[in-house]
């Protein structure tokens, strides 16, 4: 035995159990356990009051988010949206009855390129899904602009994106609806669970009764909604992760800052972002294996799994590669070039707050070879 830890991308960031037993136990005692009880009405308060905005309803996931938010902004036809995203980007669209459109995205932010969006604009293009990759920044005033022009509805797939800032403002106040994930994977995680940011009241008051089945009251359904709600156990987490978050951003910060020392001039390797423009949050930390590396990037990504270190080739394949997506009449591959280059290049180092400096320099050592 090594006495080694396996290191996977992700290690979900917990608070002490001694910290949510307590609100285990209201809830145990008094038998509220979901259906917007008031730890759903505090988690909602505690968001609000951290991210700085102002309509904010719960869901289970961030999948059943962007399902909802397809549904409330009518989205029919054809909705553009990104190759290069998990695949909850794309399922959410074919859910709703919407073939999605897949545009190129630009090689240094990796988010959809703007400046290709009106070519793929048609008579039935109703929407664009937009993906803020990694916490990266999607263009998002040229995408508010194209959709303000052409009259199309924005949803911002935001999984990647909680806590970013985008010119002194929540990136989450943008477009007409914003999807947050909760999901353990995350920075900010209850494990399961997730947000859609709503640009006003009468908005939220829509969602929250798609949340709910469409239940107005008890004896009016108002539209086809379905099951979509957050248990009072994960707003429970989900305030108590708020106490801890600025920590684990910090920590993540950190081993930011030390894989960029590791890994300065190793040969054929690229930080996606660049130093000074990582992601307010952390969420992630992807490289780029060029061919002057030596090895292709599933070699190196076997090499780190031969060494019990499970890096992750996010996001490979391309949804558009999949087969549910290539029944689709869909662009030739030359128009997804960058897409298609970056899924044959990226790959994400485990990224999470109790990483340790001994863990990343054996991760380092695997990755330059030595």
């Amino acid at each position: 035995m090594t006495g080694k830890r396996t290191l996977f991308v992700t290690r979900p960031s917990l608070p002490p159990l001694a910290d949510v037993m307590p609100m285990i136990e209201k809830i145990w005692a008094s038998r509220i356990l979901t259906n917007s009880g008031p730890y759903h009405a505090e988690f909602i308060n505690g968001l609000k009051s951290y991210l700085g905005i102002e309509h904010i309803s719960l869901v289970t996931n961030a999948t059943v988010g962007l399902m909802l938010s397809v549904r409330q902004l009518g989205l029919t036809g054809e909705v553009i949206t990104t190759p290069f995203s998990f695949v909850a980007t794309g399922h959410a669209l074919l859910w709703g009855g919407v073939r999605p459109v897949f545009v190129d995205i630009n090689p240094k932010t990796l988010n959809i390129d703007a400046s290709k969006i009106e070519a793929a604009i048609t008579p039935r293009t109703t929407g664009i899904m937009a993906v803020h990759c990694y916490g990266r920044t999607c263009d998002v005033e040229a995408i508010e602009d194209i959709a303000s022009r052409h009259k199309l509805r924005v949803i911002y797939d935001a999984a990647h994106a909680f806590g970013v800032q985008h010119k002194g403002q929540s990136v989450l106040k943008y477009g007409n609806l914003s999807v947050l994930s909760f999901h353990a994977t995350k920075v900010f995680n209850t494990l399961e669970g997730g947000a859609i940011i709503c640009p006003d009241k009468e908005t939220k008051e829509q969602i929250d009764r798609l949340v709910n089945y469409g239940i107005v009251d008890e004896q009016t359904i108002e539209t086809i909604g379905f099951n979509a709600k957050m248990s009072e156990l994960t707003a429970a987490l989900g305030i108590v992760q708020l106490r801890h978050i600025d920590n684990y951003i910090e920590q993540r910060r950190l081993v930011d800052a030390r894989y960029r020392e590791l890994l300065a001039n190793a040969t054929g390797i690229r930080f996606v972002h660049p130093s000074g423009m990582a992601p307010s949050n952390y969420y992630s930390f992807p490289i780029l294996v060029g061919p002057e590396h030596g090895r292709t990037r599933d070699q190196l990504y076997q090499a780190l799994r031969d060494n019990d270190i499970y890096a992750r080739r996010y996001f490979f394949p391309l949804i558009s590669d999949l087969p549910m997506y290539k029944r689709l009449p869909t662009e030739p591959v030359r128009e997804l070039q960058h897409a298609t280059e970056v899924a044959d290049r990226i790959l994400c180092l485990p990224m999470y707050a109790d990483l340790s400096a001994a863990e990343q320099e054996r991760i380092a050592a695997v990755i330059r070879g030595l």
